[in-house]
């Protein structure tokens, strides 16, 4: 049988087993090629399973990268990696974070990153999950990775580590450490520690001891050898590490490479001024929702620098930031992913601002300065700091805090926070410090509100009716739980574990369960206060567009 077709008036004759051949050829062809294309590793689907889904199952092996050295943490774990500095910035579309089973090396499974983050010393740190017991995380790289290969290194602990380092402006350095066990606010005896730098601390030939000058807390501040200050000889040569060797127990495990910040700063309190009169420091975590009320309102009141300790938010507080910097304002975010380190962040900032700043505050995201005579912050610093016969020897000035409850509200307020909450409790809880830097005390002991200064200088208490901050710290309930589900504070990681239940950095009433009371929003309501909320609304009011000047995306989704 033929097929017969008209084309150009004629016909055109095609044999049916020259067509069913064609046809034949090309099915053939298209799965041959597909198949090429699959196992060949040409389609790599990516797959994002969760702990149990994988644990309970089979998951292909996916092909795996040594990662160069990691801290374990009880929620996620941190891979530091290095990356030439030629190349591009390593991005989570770069790398899977891969959990092998100790046991069972077919067992494997593979996810995105939380994050990719870069510290002070240039290293890429990689956010993974936690890993599970029996087994070890590693990296497997994507084809579009610049380099293909990290290199191999051990795994710590995070509550035994030398995790921070940094050349103070005399040359010392600052260690951070966790494993001392030292008690809070006492100097312990140096006699005890020693430091150890090395380009390799695991080659005993190779490394320099030094004498530690002090300890405190978690801070361990060590006479730096000139060859360590010099720098390495050759400009390929890997960064020095630091660590602390105890008397007794050996060396403490390290992930730090001291930061020189050389700085040139008088000894004097009143020296020549420098590039900002008023700065502030704080410690957060997932603060994007509230942060631009925060910087926009005190930058109305003098601050003109803001240093941002992110310690691992989850948030998209990273261009919340680059948001508030392209608008103008000075403001300069720092990965602090340790946990229960708010007072060594704090001694951390006041380094590091020493070079640039006249004062520091050191306050939350949810604390505001209200100036009840409308001066500006510098200016209330400078009433209680110009020289004089019984203030010339001012190295910190402290301001009490009003706790503020959720003021009736249930749901989170739109215009921020200072405009919607307005009742408080009748007496103020604790105090907050600004700090003239170079007068804290070598050691940098401080327990979170305050700094030990050195000798020959003291502190004043500004008298309430001057300024006074208004702490929005119990705010409606959906903000208040996520706020103590993992606290950087210092005594209490997660306000729901059983631990140290008496703390003042826990809620009154409470407790450790995550259940709303059903008196919430009337809670820690004592006294009726719109003295902020007032002056804010006069002054910090768009007329035009009938909002705050805060006012936007941020607010307007929740």
């Amino acid at each position: 049988m033929k097929n017969r077709k008209k084309r150009g008036g004629g016909d055109v004759v095609v044999p049916w087993r020259r067509f069913f051949r064609f046809v034949s050829l090309f099915v053939s062809s298209f799965v041959v090629f597909s198949a090429l294309f699959i196992f060949l590793g040409k389609f790599r689907p990516v797959v994002r399973p969760s702990i149990k889904a994988v644990l309970g199952g089979f998951v292909p092996a996916v092909k795996v990268a040594p990662v160069h050295e990691a801290v374990k943490f009880p929620d996620q774990t941190l891979i530091f990696i290095k990356y030439q500095s030629s190349s591009r910035l390593l991005t989570k579309d770069d790398l899977f974070c891969v959990f092998s089973d100790a046991n069972n090396s077919s067992k494997v499974y593979k996810e995105l990153p939380l994050a990719v983050e870069i510290n002070d010393s240039g290293r890429q740190i990689v956010r993974c999950s936690a890993v599970p017991p029996h087994h070890t995380v590693s990296l497997a790289v994507t084809k579009r990775t610049v380099f293909n290969r990290l290199l191999v290194g051990p795994t710590y602990q995070w509550d035994r580590l030398v995790y921070d380092a940094v050349i103070d402006h005399d040359n010392t350095t600052v260690a951070f450490v966790k494993g001392l066990n030292l008690r809070p606010g006492k100097i312990a005896d140096v006699s005890r520690y020693e430091c150890v730098y090395g380009w390799d601390l695991a080659n005993p030939k190779q490394l320099l001891r030094s004498q530690v000058i002090s300890a405190a807390q978690e801070i361990v501040r060590c006479k730096t050898p000139l060859t360590v200050l010099k720098g390495p000889r050759k400009a390929q040569s890997p960064p020095v590490k630091v660590s602390v060797k105890i008397r007794g127990s050996g060396m403490l495990p390290s992930v730090a490479h001291p930061i020189n910040r050389p700085v040139q700063v008088k000894d004097l309190t009143y020296g020549e001024r420098k590039q900002f009169e008023t700065c502030v420091c704080t410690m957060t975590r997932n603060a994007a929702n509230v942060l631009r009320e925060w910087v926009m309102y005190h930058a109305g009141i003098g601050v003109t620098r803001w240093f941002i300790y992110d310690n691992n938010s989850d948030d998209d507080i990273v261009s919340k930031i680059k948001n508030l910097k392209n608008s103008g304002y000075n403001i300069s975010r720092h990965f602090w992913p340790w946990i229960k380190t708010q007072e060594a962040g704090f001694a951390n900032c006041a380094i590091r601002a020493k070079r640039d700043c006249d004062w520091v505050a050191f306050i939350d995201v949810d604390e505001f300065f209200y100036i009840q005579s409308g001066q500006n912050l510098t200016e209330v610093i400078k009433n209680y700091t110009t020289p004089s016969s019984s203030s010339s020897k001012i190295g910190e000035i402290r301001t009490s805090c009003h706790s503020f409850g959720p003021s009736g509200l249930k749901d989170p307020p739109r215009r921020g926070v200072m405009a919607s909450y307005t009742c408080r409790m009748s007496q103020p809880e604790r105090h907050k410090s600004i700090i003239r830097p170079e007068t804290l005390n070598t050691t940098l002991i401080n327990v979170v509100h305050h700094f030990q200064l050195k000798e020959g200088f003291t502190f004043v208490d500004v008298e309430k009716d001057k300024m006074i901050i208004n702490h929005y710290k119990n705010q409606v309930w959906d903000i208040f739980k996520e706020k103590f589900k993992r606290r950087v504070a210092t005594y209490v990681a997660d306000w729901q574990d059983k631990e140290n239940v008496g703390s003042k950095d826990r809620t009154p009433g409470l407790g450790t369960r995550p259940v709303e009371p059903s008196d919430w929003a009337e809670r820690f309501c004592e006294v009726r206060d719109n003295g902020l909320k007032d002056w804010v609304l006069e002054n910090f009011m768009d007329r035009k567009m009938q909002r705050l000047v805060w006012e936007g995306e941020e607010y307007s989704r929740r």
